[in-house]
């Protein structure tokens, strides 16, 4: 289980509070959010994970908790990122909005978010994301935002998105609704929830098991 971490700030300023080790307990959730248990979470560690920004491309740690009753991980995720995604919220924004508002090339809207050298698929993907998620963004950012005028449900998410902050957005999005900006990936159940997987007696001889989805996958 993903959740956003409680910290707000730029790459380097998450980077720098990861360095000095800050106390793990002043970050910790107080119910764990799969069971909503309310005994202490314990540290589980951290993770690594690449972020890309603009003009950055690093690694940054994240921070595991284990719930004592489910025994399942929360992961506390910068709110700069996606999940699954190592381009960061400012990036993939600059580059929908070159070109899905300005109507750039892909080549130039990818100039546009500092990424030059960024493969023609990669624009092509986050755009045909956005454009399935347009829709379900617009009628949900309406709790945050006034709905705003536009020619299409495209047109409406990216002016809602400018208005109230594409990573402020974000963080009422995943935070609310387990939304995801550019919808979740495929190989994940709707909503990043974890997903029963059952088989018969005859293919395993043994009782359905669950699996609870918790790493990133490599990044697109």
């Amino acid at each position: 289980m993903q959740m956003l971490h409680p910290l707000a700030g730029s790459v380097q300023q998450y980077i720098e509070c990861m360095q000095r080790g800050e106390d793990l307990v002043r970050y910790c959730p107080k119910i764990c959010p799969l069971c909503h248990n309310k005994q202490t979470l314990i540290s589980h560690g951290f993770y690594s994970r690449t972020v890309v920004d603009v003009e950055l491309d690093c690694e940054i740690r994240v921070q595991r908790f284990l719930c004592r009753g489910c025994r399942r991980t929360v992961s506390l995720l910068p709110e700069f990122v996606l999940p699954y995604l190592r381009f960061t919220i400012t990036v993939i924004g600059s580059f929908l909005k070159a070109r899905l508002v300005e109507g750039r090339t892909l080549k130039a809207a990818a100039e546009a978010a500092h990424q030059p050298h960024m493969p023609y698929q990669r624009g092509q993907h986050w755009v045909r994301r956005f454009q399935r998620q347009a829709e379900k963004i617009s009628a949900a950012l309406t709790g945050l935002i006034r709905p705003a005028a536009a020619s299409d449900f495209v047109q409406r998410a990216l002016s809602m998105l400018e208005q109230a902050g594409w990573i402020a957005a974000h963080r009422f999005l995943f935070e609310r609704l387990h939304a995801h900006l550019l919808g979740w990936p495929s190989f994940l159940a709707p909503a990043g929830v974890p997903v029963t997987i059952r088989s018969t007696v005859a293919d395993t001889g043994s009782p359905p098991q669950s699996i609870c989805i918790d790493k990133e996958s490599p990044p697109a």
